[in-house]
């Protein structure tokens, strides 16, 4: 396994992130708890989750899954850096959302309780909240690294001007800010070069790419199936829009024989600015699967006939749209 430093922090990660989403809806907790031991084993130590997923609403269930795994033992919880979100809806009263000072407080302590644990590593908002000041957002966070119940803190699904408006009060406040981003990407969904990429760089801000086989769309979605994500009606519409695309894409996969998903993923490790891609595994087929992935090396050729077939916005901005 490789491990890189988590953006500008002094901790290492693995370049692989263990994906919990699954867990739960799709991977029973049997099979959830056999995935991550072999995650383990293979020495992927960096672990993603979130207060909602499991879909039931308030109830985190897939944060209690991982934590009655960590309770086993076995230094499970020592060799984990444990990430989690907060912003999402745990309820229908107000306060049971967003990125109030009163929502992080007590969702933190939710998720500690449903993790089993006394401190998240990473702390992650889910979402952007243009309701609340980052005055009272960093605030709360401050708070929560004071009081030792998280280490680090992390956004997702920001765009680049927000990022530079956390870090800016951040260090006004003399407070490290964010350590990472997670950012819808992959070959397919480039958007964020534009802005969210040089931003990250400019701030020593890692980036997590969720998402990085586009649903199933970079996963050889033109290969017959008919069950499972890509018999979903809304995906098959995705690859009808993008047939071509995915055409030229699955023959060269072929021509280099690769799997479709494996140079995917690949792309994404060979983009400097990538930390870690999320992996969500459903089995534990899935996980053996993508660990051959840190072997493949693409050549600048296969790089430069992937841009051609899914070109990116052209760069950062304005040099992507303007002189």
């Amino acid at each position: 396994m490789q491990y890189v430093h988590l953006g500008r922090s002094g901790v290492k990660v693995s370049r692989f992130c263990l994906g919990t989403m699954n867990f739960g809806p799709q991977t029973n907790e049997n099979e959830s708890f056999a995935i991550m031991d072999r995650a383990l084993e293979l020495g992927i130590n960096f672990f993603d989750t979130a207060n909602v997923y499991g879909w039931k609403v308030g109830e985190g269930w897939t944060e209690q899954i991982v934590g009655r795994w960590l309770k086993q033992g076995g230094v499970r919880r020592e060799k984990v850096v444990l990430a989690t979100k907060v912003f999402g809806r745990m309820g229908d009263w107000p306060n049971q959302s967003r990125l109030s000072a009163l929502l992080i407080k007590r969702a933190c302590e939710e998720s500690l309780r449903r993790l089993q644990t006394d401190c998240i590593d990473l702390y992650q908002m889910h979402h952007v909240d243009r309701e609340t000041p980052w005055e009272e957002i960093w605030q709360a966070m401050e708070q929560l690294v004071q009081e030792g119940k998280i280490l680090y803190v992390g956004s997702s699904n920001f765009a680049g001007w927000h990022l530079a408006q956390a870090q800016e009060l951040a260090r006004s406040r003399h407070f490290l800010g964010l350590v990472s981003e997670q950012s819808l990407y992959n070959l397919n969904e480039r958007t964020i070069e534009l802005e969210v990429i040089p931003a990250c760089a400019s701030y020593g801000i890692g980036l997590i790419p969720w998402s990085p086989l586009a649903r199933g769309l970079l996963a050889g979605a033109l290969q017959p199936v008919k069950v499972g994500r890509r018999a979903d009606k809304d995906l098959q519409k995705e690859i009808e829009r993008h047939r071509s695309r995915l055409e030229a894409y699955e023959a060269l996969c072929g021509q280099l024989g690769e799997q479709p998903a494996d140079v995917a993923l690949s792309w994404l490790l060979h983009q400097k600015a990538v930390t870690a891609p999320i992996i969500g595994p459903r089995t534990m087929e899935q996980l053996n699967g993508t660990i051959r992935v840190l072997r493949l090396t693409l050549s600048q050729e296969t790089l430069k006939r992937l841009d051609e077939i899914f070109p990116g916005p052209g760069g950062p901005a304005p040099e992507a749209y303007a002189w």
